[in-house]
């Protein structure tokens, strides 16, 4: 049976149904995945090994352009959608496989822009359906976007110096570590980039580093101020677990809230 538009994109936004459920929880495990095998290839694996891990990984990527086809076409307004942050993330996902058969090689560094597709999921309590409250899902988003800004740079930092500093980003990690260091600014100096791309990637590491964390923080600390003065009511529609002392109603959902005496 064919879905119509409407279903498809209700489908493909749902995070509620089972259907809805099974099709994003897919997308995200997909995400991990290839994020994974991206990791996997840094190292020194067999070949038999690597050519199994390209083609799980190429057929991710056909998927997630099915998937990207499937999201235009059933887009009410498809050119709002093909500009909007989400569609722009999907590309960067699909566009360095197809580009790199070309030979456009420096396209491949989009690739690991790839875990970005995450955040779909992070804001609409889904991967952490357990933390039922703003501070920890604040706290939740500060820990995954440090890492995803720490993966995306450790894997363009190797893409870029591996091949003319292979001795220092021999793998991954060693990429990692040095994303690490210089984003929290401690710079032990015992791994440099050499290439000018190394070294262009390298400032801007510092620089995000020295914006993203105060800013991170900051986002925390001023939620535990704005939730000191809230209680413990547990909606009974959506879950959320705290709201303001004198809240009659949920201010995710609406729902009435249960009577809650303060002694």
């Amino acid at each position: 049976m064919l879905l119509s538009r409407q279903e498809t994109e209700f489908y493909l936004k749902d995070l509620e149904t089972p259907i809805g459920k099974a099709i994003n929880l897919t997308l995200a495990a997909l995400v991990l995945l290839s994020s994974g095998i991206f990791v996997a290839e840094t190292y020194n694996i067999p070949d038999y090994v690597r050519f199994q891990l390209h083609l799980v990984d190429t057929a991710i990527v056909i998927i997630f352009a099915v998937e990207y086809l499937l999201r235009l076409w059933s887009a009410e307004n498809k050119i709002q959608y093909v500009f909007s942050f989400y569609s722009i993330i999907d590309l960067m996902a699909i566009l360095p496989f197809f580009l790199g058969m070309v030979d456009i090689s420096f396209i491949r560094l989009l690739r690991w822009f790839r875990i970005l597709r995450l955040i779909r999921f992070i804001d609409r309590k889904f991967l952490f359906a357990t933390i039922s409250t703003e501070d920890g899902m604040i706290f939740t988003r500060i820990l995954f976007t440090l890492f995803a800004i720490v993966f995306i740079y450790s894997g363009l930092i190797y893409q870029v110096e591996h091949p003319v500093n292979p001795q220092n980003y021999g793998t991954f990690l060693d990429a990692f570590y040095f994303s690490v260091v210089t984003m929290t600014t401690v710079g032990f100096g015992d791994v440099i980039p050499i290439s000018e791309l190394g070294r262009l990637l390298t400032v801007l590491m510092i620089f995000t580093g020295i914006a993203l964390i105060p800013w991170q923080v900051g986002d925390l600390i001023k939620q535990v101020v704005k939730t000191a003065n809230q209680v413990e009511m547990v909606c009974s529609n959506c879950g959320l677990a705290f709201h303001d002392i004198d809240a009659g109603f949920c201010k995710r959902c609406g729902a009435k809230l249960p009577s809650h005496r303060v002694d």
